[in-house]
Order: C-alpha cells, then structure tokens, then sequence
C-alpha cells in the first residue's frame, strides 16, 4: 500500500537550480493506483476515497484506454476543489469527504466537482520509479498526463524560479509553496527535508479575551460594529517567555471563570498567522507577535477582512472606511478586486482599460479616464493607454475609487477581438425575463455553430453573451455573424425583441445590441462593480442559473466572491477555449 513521502516546514524557501517548486494546495493528500482491472484512489491513511469522490474514478474509466501503454500507474498527488488554478477551498472538500448519501455525493460530484492534481509518478508500466530522482520522475509524469489530458487528473506546474512562484501563490492566495530537491529520490513514509513547505500566511491581528488553562488555548475577540465577537484560538507560535508573560498577565488581571477557563478584559492584542478565519474559527492559527502599538479598539473585522485579502504593501492606502456605494466603503471595494484578481485579470490583460472613478461616492460627480495620471507608480503598466495586467495596478486603481472597468475587445498588439460579446437591455426590470429568452436564444443559436457561449450580468439591468473566438475572426466577420444573430430573433419575435437604437422606438421590447461591438468599443469587464448603490458587480453566470428566477440585484461585491468560493467561475477557462 502507497505510504506518502511527508514534507518539512520551514518560513523561507530555499535558492538555487538544485531546487523546483511547486504549488502546495490545501487539499486531501492522494496516491491513485491505477491498473487494467482496478483504479483505487487512496487517502493519506489508507483509507479508499473511491465512494466520496467518484468524478475523478469515472473520469479515469473514461479514458481507460488511452492510457493501456502506461499501466499499471502509481501517482502522488492532492485531492482538490478549485476555486482558481491554484487556489482551493478546503471546507468544501472536507464535507464531501464526510459525505454517505450515494445520491448526495453524486449531486456535488456534478455541482462542484474535485480532482486530483498530481505532482509525482511512483509507478509506470508496472515498473518503480521511487529510486528515480526526482527531475527524471517529473520528466516521465509530464509524457503521461501531457499527451493524455483528464478533466479531473491536473499537472501541478513545475517552477524553477522562486520569484515566479511566489508571485503566483499570492496572487491566488494559494495555500503555500513547496520546494523539492531535483535530484531526490522518493522515500515512502518518511519526513524529509529533501521536500520543504512554506505557507502562504495570512496575518490577523485580535484581542486576547480568554484562555484554557487546561489545554492552553487562548480566545481571541475583535469589534464589528462596535459589538465584541469571537476571532478564534490560537495555541502554537509562543516562546516560553512570551507564553509565561501572557498567562502571568491573565492570572493576575482576568478572571477566572471555572476550574479551568479564565476570561480577560480588552487589554492585549495580539498578531496571529492563519490560512482563514470564518465563523469564530481560524485555520491553522500561529503566534506570531504582541501589537503593543495597537489599542483594543483597532482590532476589528473589518481589519480581520483585509488581512485575509492580502492587500499588496507596495500601496499606500487612504480613507478605507470612505462610503463609496449606499451599503459599501472603500475597503469593501478593494477586498472584492483583490479576491476576484485571479480570475478578472485575464479578461484585463494586455486590452486597453477605462475605468469610471467615483471619487466621493457614487452620490458625486464621477469621471472617465482613460490614460495613465502623472501620479500613478511606475508598476503601471501602460501603452499609450491606461492597461491593468497585475494585482497591483487592478488595487491601486481601487484605491483611487475607480468603481468599473471597462475593456476593450481585442488586445493592444492584435487586430482581432478575443471574443464576441451580446448585450441584451431590457427597458426596464420588469422586462428583465425577456432578456433572459434573449439569452438563451443566443445560446442555442452559437451552439448550432459548435460555439461556446458563457452568460454574464452587466451589473445593472441587462444581460450580456460572451462568445470566446480565440482571436480568429476578423470584427468584420463578427459584426456579420451578430448581425445575422440578431436580426434571425428580431424577425423570430418581433414583438420581444428590437435592434433598434434610439430608445424612444423601441417601446417594451428588449435591445439586442451588436453594434456596440467594434473596434475602439468597450464592455464591461466580468467581475468588475458597477456605480450602482447596492454594488452589484456584472457576474459571469452558470447556464442553468439564467432562467427565470435570476436576480442580477443578488450579484454585488459581498456576495460574489463567496459565490465564486462555492460555485467556482464559468469563465475560469473561458480564455482556453479555441474556436472550432
């Protein structure tokens, strides 16, 4: 039976070309063993996980054959549920894992389904590779899984430079980074140092409210909206001295609540190193140091939310706690770019950007910009217009209040769109169905093509279709098939729908619009807010979620990324997809 090859933690990664790195991703530790007449997917203990997980057992069964030459296989690797490509959400695993229900289990596999991204190959054709170094395994593992891909089976991408990873791993807020020796072979059930782990750490700062004599637990508390709530505990991290002095503290100025369980006044705050922190809880929560410069009063929430975003330091942020929607501040803003950045930044990269600034709210005046201001950072970027290709241009531009984005169609060194893009307007919000027909009609209509269209909200009223082309086709020739589009509905049913372009003709119908869609033209980014009050965000969509009972009010920078977390993006490889 597979014993896993175990890592060593260390804070720092080490340097140098006897060293690549890959993404740690916060998941099952998984061996699946693969044969001609069984496929079993073992967990660290030895425990089968074929029952919990069985997209990744159909998916293999799937390609049974394509891999015959390669069988019998042993592969090391994590079990996941993405969020991003590198980051994961490990609640979500864990209750699949709990899971019994064969008919529940089944429903999340299709919902939200795991796989497996695979880092090491132990067995190839029957044979063992364990005593290979590990650069000579990577090379064998690629040659399996490059030249037969599986949905559910993942390469982890292999780093040779340190600053390329760690890049990576913050943008996605990834669980870590391992780095691995390139000449190490693979020693079953055994810690080595051959193989470190750093993590990715959030840093959360609290107030120090109790503690458990008992088990050595200390409860930590912050302020939302002026009302103490739980934090989380926090138990490792402390020198001896740091330890004694806060329990001599306790001892003398807490009190003591039963036998065991002390309660604290609102005097120490604390910095603690964690992955998350949801629901009075913290995961994997480290000491990391007293903040005696800060009052009780500073630890709070909201600050709690920003750590966990990760906000870039190279940005000098100002007046966070500004109301720029009627509900949402400035801060609520940036916590929203920053955790959306993985998956908007793509749809940004290398187009020309406008953005919309609201610099005193959405209730005050508010401007265009195109171009780069005379104050902005040389991290920048830009052409001879204002283009957003990194975390910390798309924060900087947060900062500075700009509420939308803005892309153009094609990027800046190409004359070709990357996409066609619909956008369907209703008069009004009660007409709000129709444009879901409109959208769908859509769909059909691009399928019959063999095209892959994804839905997405605009953020206000309508609905908008995007159709990736992969840079193949000329604006002409996309002009020409959405035109044929639109007009096929128009003449279909002409009293729901209109290509008219002045307002006042259009009476009750819903606009499909085309024209928009040009050269010089922009729509809005997926993922990007709207100067609306409520702060709705223009939200890409699953196709079943685009019937009648879609509310695009229920999109908004609260709610988004949650969704994002538990449903994944449907653009997430929208950007892979070739025209065919």
């Amino acid at each position: 039976m597979w014993k896993p090859m175990l890592t060593t933690y260390r804070d720092e990664a080490p340097e140098g070309n006897q060293w690549n790195y890959e993404v740690k991703y916060d998941g099952f530790r998984c061996g699946l063993e693969w044969s001609s007449d069984k496929i079993v997917l073992w967990s660290r203990n030895g425990k089968k996980l074929n029952d919990q997980f069985p997209e990744v057992i159909d998916a293999c069964l799937e390609h049974q054959s394509e891999f015959d030459e390669h069988l019998p296989l042993l592969l090391d690797g994590e079990l996941i549920i993405p969020v991003t490509d590198l980051r994961t959400d490990f609640s979500l695993l864990q209750t699949r894992g709990r899971m019994k229900s064969k008919d529940s289990i089944s429903k999340k596999a299709q919902e939200r389904p795991a796989m497996l991204v695979v880092f090491d190959l132990l067995k190839h054709g029957g044979k063992s590779l364990k005593s290979k170094p590990y650069k000579e395994r990577r090379k064998s593992l690629e040659t399996v899984l490059d030249s037969n891909p599986i949905d559910r089976l993942k390469l982890v991408k292999r780093y040779t430079k340190l600053e390329d990873i760690t890049g990576d791993v913050f943008l996605h807020q990834a669980e870590g980074l391992l780095a691995k020796r390139v000449d190490s072979t693979y020693r079953e059930n055994h810690r080595t140092t051959d193989w470190l782990k750093t993590k990715n750490w959030r840093q959360v700062q609290g107030i120090v409210t109790g503690w458990n004599q008992e088990n050595d637990y200390y409860s930590l508390s912050v302020y939302d909206d002026g009302e103490l709530i739980p934090l989380g505990k926090v138990k490792n991290g402390f020198e001896a001295d740091e330890r004694e002095t806060l329990n001599q503290f306790i001892q003398e100025n807490g009190k003591k609540v039963n036998q065991s369980s002390w309660h604290l006044p609102e005097a120490i705050c604390v910095e603690v190193n964690c992955l998350n922190a949801h629901d009075g809880e913290l995961r994997e929560p480290l000491f990391h140091q007293f903040r005696f410069d800060l009052q009780p009063q500073d630890c709070t929430w909201d600050r709690v939310r920003q750590g966990l975003a990760q906000l870039p330091d190279e940005i000098e942020y100002s007046n966070l706690d500004k109301q720029l929607f009627s509900k949402a501040t400035k801060s609520d803003l940036l916590i929203h770019l920053r955790r959306v950045a993985p998956l908007m930044l793509p749809h940004l990269y290398q187009k020309k950007l406008t953005v919309i600034r609201f610099p005193d709210g959405i209730y005050d005046e508010s401007f265009y910009q195109k171009h780069v201001p005379d104050y902005a950072p040389d991290f920048l970027q830009h052409d001879d217009h204002l283009i957003c290709n990194d975390l910390e241009s798309l924060v900087w531009l947060g900062n500075h209040a700009a509420l939308e984005y803005h892309v153009s169609y094609n990027r800046i060194d190409e004359k070709n769109p990357t996409e066609m893009v619909f956008d369907i307007d209703p008069p009004n919000q009660g007409k709000f169905h129709v444009a879901v027909e409109a959208a769908q009609h859509i769909r059909e209509l691009c399928e019959y093509k063999d095209l892959v269209p994804i839905a997405k909200t605009s953020g206000r009223k309508g609905l908008q279709v995007h159709i990736p082309t992969g840079g193949e086709w000329s604006y002409d020739e996309t002009r020409e098939f959405m035109e044929t589009v639109a007009k096929v509905l128009v003449q279909k049913y002409p009293d729901q729908f209109t290509i008219e372009r002045m307002k006042k003709n259009r009476g009750e119908r819903v606009y499909i619009d085309y024209i928009q869609h040009a050269e010089g033209k922009t729509i809005i980014a997926p993922y990007s807010p709207r100067g609306q009050g409520n702060a709705t965000v223009a939200t890409p969509l699953f196709w079943e979620e685009v019937n009648e009972n879609l509310d695009p009010s229920e999109f908004t920078v609260f709610s988004v990324p949650e969704r994002i977390r538990k449903k994944g993006c449907p653009f997430q490889y929208y950007l892979d997809q070739e025209y065919i």
